[in-house]
């Protein structure tokens, strides 16, 4: 039976005849057809538009509140002029242009003028609305389309260089687990019952207002398994809260009554940051007792054995400057931007750093969680505070002078992951405008360097150009740009390998090293685009040495580390009972003498508030407008799709749109005051 026909049959079969009907045909049923008047369709539209329209203004009126509230409460340290004005007034135009481009498209798609000018004569076009359209169709195919063209085969031609570029980096690692190569020892390993045959070590604790993690990090370089007279922990603080001094001291000084071989320094002139502070630390007299240094950032736990299975590398092999080992992270579940942070990282951690320390010998420093020998840093022209990436920095001058580097992937040091947008945002800005402005400091010396062709092509064009410079630079202007003004640009739309099939096999592979995090391949993929307008000014502003380039902002921690389940929790407060009866009688009479007096009693809560996790005080929420006003462009872009009917692409440019909503107002992550 035709699927629009109706079949009737008569309930007495003695005297009954079938009807069949199309429902297609409209004479068969003259009385009850009901036309519709043009007052009619005219109320029907105004009645979707109203809609529209109130959709829109509650959106609008919803940013205007959350501009208002997040007006209260930046951060005095935000400095505007070092914001990227420029950019969020490029972004401002591109959105301009792109709300009047679809206006016009909306008008020439009800009025079918994409049909009916594109074959008319020029001189059978009435009115100027007409012939202004007419005019912009000859201007975007004869002048704007080929230079949207050039530039979007130039992003692509990128694109599939680096895409290619983290396809050998899979290869290479799936080779070393299929070989199992992994670091081995050339020498034998430390004698374990001649402690005089362990060499000495340094460690370096460097932090700044770090009062949620001082003591965990303080108490697990104080517990590593090593000689009480072979290492030396040296606790680098450069808080600017004298309250917040006195709890580190105190902190030291109990691990130095128990035996442990641990210093305070403070610095009074607080310059060069992280760079600044090492190097201080470094110009001490008995550092030139010592044979090798290992860092640990405040958030970094290791476990006891932590130099028990880096050192010994360095036995038999003189030319070895640095081992690094690998990170994980206690909160890496906390939350959704937590969640998209580890895949990252673990991609980081498991692919770039070991294939590059297994094939090349060479990968950038950490910063944290790794071991140098004192002498390579010295050969090396020791830290540096000319960048905010003195890690890199001190690892690609320690490179150009020859020294191996080898990466420990089952070594692992616990930390932390920001898990606000905003911390998280300015730690990203530090990590990809340092490099630039590295890049910028070396190309000199690595032309100029003895180390090998290849080396000095890996340096510039894989370590440098492809994963720091090019990476952001495509993925911001290909995705976030080209692709919504190609909706416009019809001549030039991108093809969905492009937009589609490329990136979500990348995304696979950079999601293989955590494969519990498949669930998250489509929000991971749209929140690395989210990132790249992040990702794109850091690195605009580090090549052309702006002044947000030199910003260095501690990023925020919540001691979760400290606090992984109720036993660790359990633990420290009996650890902080043991603390007041065992702290020795100096410690007591200076209790006593704060418990008599207000600013001491403020103390000792400060004290426990850095001890026991603070609660999570919501605040109002800030506002990205770079991000927002992406979401827009995307938004308007989508609009303009969904009336060529472009199937995928107004799904990823809808999705795409509202992913930057998200983070434009905040709403990912945890927002902690």
């Amino acid at each position: 039976m035709a699927p629009n026909s109706v079949a009737v049959t008569m309930e007495k079969p003695d005297n009954f005849s079938l009807l069949e009907i199309n429902g297609s045909d409209p004479s068969a049923f003259p009385d009850k057809r009901k036309s519709i008047s043009p007052k009619q369709f005219s109320w029907f539209l105004l009645l979707k538009a109203h809609r529209v329209v109130s959709c829109l203004s509650w959106l609008v009126s919803s940013v205007k509140k959350r501009i208002a509230f997040s007006a209260k409460n930046i951060n005095e340290e935000e400095d505007p002029k070092s914001r990227g004005k420029q950019m969020y007034r490029f972004i401002k135009a591109c959105l301009v242009i792109s709300i009047i481009a679809l206006s016009i498209e909306i008008v020439a798609h009800y009025k079918k003028w994409n049909l009916e000018l594109i074959n008319r004569p020029s001189w059978e076009v009435y009115g100027l609305v007409e012939w202004s359209y007419m005019a912009w169709l000859s201007f975007r195919s004869d002048y704007i389309a080929p230079l949207v063209i050039s530039l979007s085969r130039f992003c692509t031609v990128l694109f599939l260089i680096q895409s290619l570029d983290r396809l050998v980096l899979c290869l290479g690692c799936f080779w070393i687990k299929f070989k199992k190569i992994e670091p081995k020892l050339k020498d034998e390993s430390i004698d374990l019952e001649d402690p005089s045959s362990f060499p000495m070590v340094l460690v370096q604790i460097p932090m700044c207002n770090e009062r949620e993690v001082y003591e965990q990090s303080i108490g697990a370089a104080s517990q590593l398994d090593w000689p009480k007279d072979r290492i030396l922990i040296q606790v680098l603080d450069d808080s600017d809260d004298p309250n917040l001094q006195l709890l580190i001291k105190e902190e030291v000084s109990v691990w130095a009554e128990k035996g442990v071989n641990i210093i305070y320094r403070h610095r009074l002139i607080r310059t060069g940051y992280k760079a600044g502070n090492l190097k201080s630390a470094m110009t001490c007299d008995y550092v030139k007792d010592y044979e090798f240094v290992t860092i640990f950032d405040a958030d970094f736990t290791p476990n006891p054995d932590f130099l028990k299975k880096t050192v010994p590398h360095f036995k038999g092999n003189p030319e070895l400057g640095l081992v690094q080992a690998r990170w994980s992270f206690v909160n890496k579940d906390e939350n959704l931007l937590t969640r998209l942070q580890n895949i990252n990282l673990c991609f980081h951690f498991e692919v770039e750093q070991q294939v590059n320390g297994v094939f090349l010998n060479f990968f950038g420093f950490n910063g944290t969680a790794g071991v140098w020998r004192i002498k390579a840093l010295e050969e090396s022209g020791g830290w540096l505070e000319r960048t905010t990436v003195e890690d890199m920095d001190i690892a690609v001058r320690a490179h150009l002078n020859g020294w191996k580097f080898i990466y420990l992937n089952d070594v692992e040091v616990t930390c932390e992951l920001p898990e606000s947008y905003e911390a998280y945002k300015k730690q990203q800005h530090r990590w990809h405008s340092g490099p630039m402005q590295l890049f910028r400091l070396c190309l000199p010396s690595i032309i100029k360097s003895k180390i090998s062709v290849g080396k000095k092509a890996n340096l510039i064009f894989l370590f440098f150009l492809l994963r720091k410079l090019i990476l952001p630079f495509y993925s911001f202007t290909l995705f976030c740009i080209i692709l919504p003004l190609t909706m416009f640009i019809p001549e030039a739309e991108l093809p969905l390998w492009i937009i589609c099939y490329v990136p979500i096999f990348i995304s696979l592979l950079n999601i293989l090293p955590s494969p519990k995090s498949f669930p998250f391949l489509v929000p991971y993929l749209l929140f690395e685009n989210t990132m790249s307008i992040t990702k794109f000014n850091a690195m605009i502003s580090g090549l052309f040495q702006f002044g947000s380039a030199y910003e260095w902002v501690v990023t925020k921690k919540t001691g979760r580390s400290s606090e992984s389940d109720l036993l660790a929790f359990a633990e420290k407060e009996e650890k902080l009972h043991r603390r007041n009866s065992e702290s020795g009688l100096e410690l007591l009479s200076k209790l006593k003498e704060q418990e008599t007096n207000l600013a001491g009693q403020e103390t000792m809560k400060k004290s426990l508030g850095g001890l026991m996790r603070p609660m999570n005080k919501r605040k109002t929420n800030m506002v990205f407008k770079k991000e927002l006003g992406l979401a827009f462009l995307l938004l308007t872009a989508a609009a303009r799709s969904f009336l060529s009917a472009h199937g995928l692409h107004f799904y990823f440019l809808l999705f795409q749109g509202l992913s930057f909503l998200v983070v434009g107002l905040d709403l990912i992550g945890e927002q902690i005051s």
